[in-house]
């Protein structure tokens, strides 16, 4: 018989946090500088662990310490972006999306940790970040 701890750490160990950030930025005419992107993710993957700190798939999540699961995925652009963001607000998935200010733009969009399974369907015609 396992122990009582086991079955949590199991599911814990499939949590993933997807980051969803916009491909076209580091692309011309955009030509964002690659830091400048990475932070767009960083600030919305915070801002997701942040707003849902008490949920118990993020509290897991971030117990993990350095086994921690990130998935970065590309949207092409703002509008697949928005698309996205729209499905997942209708299917009640949590999630962040980054505005870059003060020019207003939406850049990056982040979920709060989740069991892969549950939010995967979602995501799958989105391409790992190049």
């Amino acid at each position: 018989m396992a122990a009582p701890g086991a079955a949590a750490a199991a599911a814990a160990a499939q949590l993933v946090q997807y980051v969803v950030l916009r491909g076209d930025l580091g692309r011309p005419p955009r030509s964002w500088p690659l830091g400048a992107v990475v932070a767009q993710g960083c600030h919305a993957a915070l801002a997701a662990a942040h707003a849902h700190r008490q949920h118990p798939d993020t509290r897991a999540y971030l117990e993990l310490g350095g086994a921690m699961r990130t998935v970065v995925l590309e949207a092409p652009d703002e509008a697949a972006l928005t698309a996205l963001a729209e499905t997942l607000k209708q299917h009640g998935i949590d999630h962040e999306v980054w505005t870059e200010q003060p020019e207003n733009m939406a850049t990056c969009l982040a979920l709060r940790p989740y069991p892969k399974d549950q939010v995967h369907q979602h995501l799958k015609k989105f391409k790992l970040l190049k």
